[in-house]
């Protein structure tokens, strides 16, 4: 599945078109490796985004095409760090 598809249906990101944004702004990892929007995302893959005030970093354990209440949760969070602004 495609990283901007994924990072949209597991919710981690409302929309697809800010997660293919943030990732050609050079602020997605897959496994450590800057990642496109077409970067192809597996089960066991290390999901880093910096957001302009927190980043975090998600392991993927669930695929799906589709959000279905039945569907196991689709990450696990690894990482929630807070980014202080300095002025």
């Amino acid at each position: 599945m495609r990283l901007d598809k994924y990072l949209k249906v597991s919710r981690i990101i409302k929309r697809r078109t800010i997660a293919k944004d943030l990732a050609d702004d050079n602020r997605v990892f897959v496994n450590g490796k800057l990642a496109k929007p077409s970067t192809e995302v597996a089960v066991g893959n290390v999901i880093e985004i910096r957001f302009e005030h927190r980043h975090i970093k998600v392991e993927v354990t669930f695929l799906s095409d589709k959000i279905l209440r039945s569907n196991p949760p689709m990450y696990e969070l690894l990482d929630d760090k807070r980014i202080e602004k300095s002025e």
